[in-house]
This record gives C-alpha cells, structure tokens and sequence, in this order.
C-alpha cells in the first residue's frame, strides 16, 4: 500500500482536496437540471420522465455539460492554502460558471436568436431548437473554461477577467450567427435560418451546433499566445476579441476546405437544407469541431 502511494503521490490531504472538488461539482451539476427546469417555467422532472420532452432533455444535458466543462477550469490539479479556501474557491468558480451560462443563454436568446421563442419552441418539443440551446451553452462554456485556465488567484481582477472574456465569447457567437444566417439566406431563395429551426430542421441545427462549437475553440487559442496579467487586463482582453475574430475566420476557411475534400461529390445546400439530411449534417459538425480542435493543439 505504501508503495502505490509513494508511486503514485496520493496521500490523505490530497484525497480529501479531491473530496471536496468533486462533491461541489456534483452538487452544482445537480443544480442545473433543477435551475433549467425554472428558467424555463416547467417542472424538469415531468418534462423530462412523463411528458418525454426530448427537446428539454437535450437543452439540459448542454447546461448540464456545459457547467461540467466550466468546472475543468476550475479545478486545476492545484491544492489551495487550506480546505476552507479549497471549498471558497471551487464554489465561487462553479457558481459564477452556472450564473454565466444561464446569462448566455439569455444574451443568446435576445441576439443571436431574437426571432424565435426558444423557451415556447423548447416546450412544444422542438428538438432542433433543444440541439441549438444546447450548443450555445457548450460554446460558452469552452471560452469560460479557457479564461480560467489563463487567469490565477481569486480576486476582483480574476472574476474581471472573466466575466470579459464571456462577453467576447457572446460577440464572437452572435457575429457567427448572423453570418450563417446571410449564407443561409443566401442559398435558399431569403428563408430565413431561425424560421428553419423553429420548423423543426434538425439537420440544420446540427451543422450551427458545430459552427458555434468550433468558433468557441477558435477564440480559446487565443489564451495560449497572451499573458494574464492584471496590470493590462483590457489590453489583454481586446487581444482576446481581435486573436478571436483572426482565428474564426482561419478556422472557417480551413473548414470550408476541409468539407469540400471530406464531403466530395455531395451538394451540401441541396442535402442538409433542402433534404434536412441529418447524416451528412452530422460529417459537416464533426469536420467544424475537428479542424478547430487540430488547429487550436497547433497554436498550444
């Protein structure tokens, strides 16, 4: 016994660090079915168990992993002072990232998705709304969890940072938005994307879940080239927002390209707008993913 701990570094103090971090996270996850079901004025239980509401389970299960990825963040494989600031500083990360996903979606709601009624569209069990709810809480989350992996300490400049760089995530989700809403305009005679989900076109939901995802990565990379500092925190967070809107658009050409050579021969318009082919939908937003995940490990 005393071998494998000397091997492998446990040792009682780290255990009960450990403890700590993971019954907080557990309590927080647990949180957000119960705060999903009251944003949404439903009763998560019933929506989820009788009424089999699978819309509302796929917007939860984004919240749900969302907060999950956020806690990533907060949990840095570094024991802090004593277990009470363990506690302070695993809660305070876990309920600022609950606090910022739910104003995600909120801002989301009100300007990436201004047309439609997501909480009425999410009720009537429209499942490509609950897959487009779900992708932006996930796409927050990844930039939020990229903040705190860059930021140190627990102070004002800390939750500062923060909450800026969930700002940028929101302009960058929102610019994206509204540039696939002109492409899509574009090649389907002005229909209009929003209209499309709330129709139901799940295949198109798929393929913005993947975009927004995709564009959340994009924007982390840029916590590898700048330095935390408090000292030059806007400067630092400008950086962000331009290293962001740089790295989307590369992102975005990459996987133009990508798609074009993966998807040979496939007309994509005809297929996932017109055909709502959730199959090949499905190849585009792993490719979107992929391409933003190789070229966000190249920049690290």
């Amino acid at each position: 016994m005393n071998t494998f701990i000397e091997i492998t570094g446990l040792n009682i103090e780290l255990l009960i660090f450990l403890a700590i971090d993971i019954t907080i996270a557990i309590i927080l996850l647990g949180a957000m079915r119960f705060i999903s079901g009251l944003s949404a004025k439903v009763n998560s239980t019933d929506e989820l168990a009788k009424e089999d509401n699978f819309a509302f389970g796929i917007s939860v299960a984004g919240s749900v992993a969302a907060l999950g990825i956020v806690l990533t963040g907060a949990i840095t494989g570094e024991n802090a002072e004593s277990y009470l600031m363990e506690i302070i500083g695993m809660a305070s990360y876990g309920i600022l990232g609950l606090i910022l996903i739910k104003i995600g979606r909120i801002f989301h709601d009100r300007f990436a998705l201004n047309k439609i009624d997501k909480n009425a569209e999410i009720k009537s069990r429209n499942i490509a709304v609950g897959i487009v709810d779900a992708s932006g809480a996930i796409a927050t989350a990844i930039v939020i969890r990229a903040v705190l992996l860059w930021v140190y300490g627990l102070d004002i400049s800390t939750f500062t940072a923060i909450v800026a760089g969930f700002i940028v995530s929101q302009a960058m989700l929102v610019l994206v938005t509204r540039l696939k809403e002109r492409q899509y305009a574009k090649n389907n005679q002005n229909h209009s994307m929003q209209s499309a989900f709330a129709e139901g076109h799940v295949a198109l939901a798929i393929r913005y879940a993947g975009q927004a995802i995709s564009t959340a990565l994009a924007v982390t990379a840029a916590s590898h080239f700048l330095t935390y500092s408090p000292d030059t925190l806007l400067v630092n967070l400008v950086g962000w927002l331009v290293f962001g809107m740089i790295m989307t658009l590369l992102v975005a050409l990459l996987t133009s390209i990508a798609k074009r050579l993966v998807l040979m021969g496939i007309n994509l318009v005809e297929e996932v707008d017109q055909q709502h082919n959730i199959g090949v939908a499905s190849v585009e937003m792993a490719i979107s993913i992929s391409i933003a995940l190789i070229l966000t490990a190249l920049m690290s």
